[in-house]
């Protein structure tokens, strides 16, 4: 397999109140969210007319989504092919996590890392998801 990860797709941390700690890191480091969080803005390396986001968001403590880890942060990253990837991952041994996922905006599959992390891997489908993105809750990477 020639490509895996393509880039980051969200950064994704546990908090007890989600709200309050979102508002503190918007006061003190200019990170700026909506309801469900929120997007850094950054352009395509090869392409740099097409914009690609990057998720930030906080979840409450006792979310099931990271389970089966048990740590306070889990990373999204792009990916170019998930299904191919996902069998190669397995074939080298890799614990996956559940059945992949797909969505209008991408196809969702997840690994756990050797220190109990779990990983997110995503394929998105870029035309549908950055028109889901609220650019007034997005912080602009340049």
């Amino acid at each position: 397999m020639k490509r895996r990860v393509t880039g980051i797709g969200g950064v994704f941390l546990k908090a007890d109140d989600p709200k309050a700690t979102s508002e503190w890191y918007a006061k003190h480091l200019g990170v700026k969210s909506g309801q469900w969080g929120g997007s850094f803005i950054w352009r395509h390396a090869n392409d740099p007319e097409k914009k690609g986001y990057t998720a930030w968001s906080m979840f409450k403590t006792d979310t099931t989504y990271t389970d089966p880890s048990k740590k306070d942060s889990m990373i999204n990253y792009r990916v170019e092919n998930l299904e191919e990837l996902l069998k190669v991952l397995a074939e080298e041994g890799v614990e996956i996590v559940g059945e992949m996922e797909t969505f209008e905006y991408g196809k969702f599959g997840w690994i756990m890392d050797p220190n109990g992390y779990k990983i997110e891997l995503w394929e998105p489908v870029d035309e549908i998801y950055d028109g889901m993105v609220n650019e007034d809750d997005a912080n602009l990477m340049e």
